[in-house]
């Protein structure tokens, strides 16, 4: 797991994050095709990048774990730098733009709700970057300035997770790793976003088929005591047939087709997201008001017993089967070392169990009730 996202690219260079997630797959100094080998041992893999991190990961029988170290280290070592292999990951993601943000019906609506809800983070651009051109016009000098300046020891964690002893992992690591350059450290200083005072509106007249809306509200970091309050929100919000915008704003008021509410999950802060399809002759005003008004109820009433010890199953149930996989417990470890303590892995738990139904009444009292949502609308032309 590097220490690099979208939020550390230049803000007239965007894109580069994502662009690297293809380019480690490109080949490297020594190993011209990095699929081929891993195959050839019985693994597989994948990556993902988001606003704070970009993740690579191997699965493969312990017997083989060196072939994944000699992958990772070699690409960590040197890429394969070339015009023709950056020429043609741009293209790739480039085609990916296209079709995922520009050419699908509400796929661009995080390039507008970012910079919407953030005026100062760097939050304000999805991973794909803020437009085609950024990729376009990036230039071999650049990505591989971006690459030595991120791609290094320093800014990485490994986590080496099955049926393999500790000593044994330990000499691999010196034996593959030991002799790469540090590399300079991600300090990951960003500009604090100030807290929003007004309520932020765009509308755009699109080719849709229904018309939709998105809410984002200001919350917490990762870190902090309410972030699992957030997140058992969104669940009470919409996580079930029995939900409150399912049986309220879809089934009884027939204001919505589709609702739902879920968080960013980002390592700053964040934000919680209302999004909806309206239903015919629906207006934009009454969709939102009646969103606001649920979140309302739970802000003077709370919740049941009931229906709070429901969804805290439910977050603990998810969070213990996630941990049943190895890999999903190598990427728990690295996320954690990665928010400044590894031993977060294990307390998320804890946390979702002590979530009171005061926590939950707060949240919506003091960060979404507030008038300082970032509204987007689309209107069907």
């Amino acid at each position: 797991m590097y220490n690099v996202g979208a939020r550390d690219e230049d803000p007239n260079k965007t894109g580069f994050a994502h662009l690297f997630e293809h380019l480690m797959f490109g080949g490297s100094v020594n190993i011209p095709s990095f699929d081929t080998p891993l195959q050839k041992a019985s693994g597989e893999n994948n990556a993902f990048t988001s606003n704070d991190i970009t993740n690579y990961y191997i699965t493969l029988p312990s017997d083989n774990i060196e072939t994944a170290l000699w992958l990772e280290s070699d690409r960590m070592l040197r890429l394969d730098f070339s015009e023709k292999s950056l020429n043609t990951q741009k293209g790739v993601v480039i085609e990916e733009f296209k079709q995922r943000y520009l050419n699908h019906p509400y796929g661009d609506a995080w390039l507008h709700l970012r910079p919407l809800a953030y005026k100062t983070h760097p939050y304000q651009w999805p991973t794909i970057g803020k437009e085609i051109s950024h990729i376009e016009n990036a230039n071999l000098e650049e990505v591989i300035k971006f690459f030595e300046t991120y791609y290094n020891p320093s800014n990485a964690v490994l986590c080496i997770a099955g049926n393999i002893d500790f000593e044994k992992a330990f000499m691999l690591c010196e034996k593959w790793f030991g002799g790469i350059p540090a590399g300079p450290i991600n300090k990951n200083h960003y500009p604090e976003e100030p807290s929003p005072t007004l309520r932020r509106e765009k509308t755009i007249d699109a080719d849709v088929p229904q018309d939709a809306f998105y809410m984002a509200f200001h919350m917490v970091d990762r870190i902090h005591p309410l972030y699992f309050a957030f997140d058992m929100l969104s669940d009470i919000l919409s996580g079930s047939e029995s939900s409150r915008f399912t049986n309220i704003l879809v089934k009884e008021k027939e204001i919505f087709s589709h609702v739902h509410a879920y968080i960013t999950g980002d390592i700053d802060k964040g934000l919680f997201v209302v999004e909806g399809k309206l239903n015919d002759k629906i207006e934009f005003e009454l969709a939102e008001s009646s969103v606001l008004e649920i979140l309302k109820d739970i802000s003077e009433h709370g919740l049941n017993e009931q229906e709070l010890q429901k969804v805290k199953n439910k977050s603990l149930t998810s969070n213990l089967f996630a941990k049943t996989s190895v890999l999903n417990k190598a990427m728990a470890l690295c996320y954690s070392y990665r928010l400044g303590d590894i031993n977060l892995a294990n307390t998320d738990i804890e946390k979702i169990k002590n979530i009171q139904n005061a926590d939950i009444q707060g949240v919506c009292t003091n960060y979404l009730l507030n008038n300082t949502q970032a509204v987007l609308k689309y209107k069907t032309k």
